[in-house]
């Protein structure tokens, strides 16, 4: 499980589409949430907002901590903090990541990320 959601981030990182496209499962229910943004519902709107996303400017590193992963039969969870890194900028991203198992993988179908505010 850990292993799907670091694909997750490494696509991220490495601004690879298809290896993000490779982490989500391709159904209406996929929702995504990036901070700042309207709700995403259904594969493609979620693949449009990270093809802009990754091909914009701007790279993040993330330094993910305070991890937990429940696994409920074939769903599994993972809340993290995005500490993100971008330039001179810095900020923490509370984060839940939701995956089904879709044979031997985990997909990703859920992600939502709300900023922390600096204390």
């Amino acid at each position: 499980m850990r292993a799907a959601n670091q694909a997750f981030y490494d696509a991220h990182e490495g601004r690879d589409l298809v290896a993000m496209i490779e982490v989500w499962e391709h159904r209406d229910r996929v929702v995504c949430v990036h901070p700042g943004w309207p709700i995403l519902r259904g594969w493609p709107a979620v693949e449009e907002s990270w093809r802009r996303i990754l091909g914009g400017p701007g790279r993040n590193q993330f330094i993910l901590t305070n991890d937990a992963v429940t696994i409920a039969g074939d769903v599994a969870w993972v809340t993290v903090d995005e500490n993100l890194v971008s330039g001179a900028a810095s900020g923490t991203v509370a984060a839940t990541n939701v995956f089904v198992r879709d044979g031997d993988a985990w997909l990703l179908s859920l992600h939502h990320g709300s900023p922390v505010a600096p204390r």
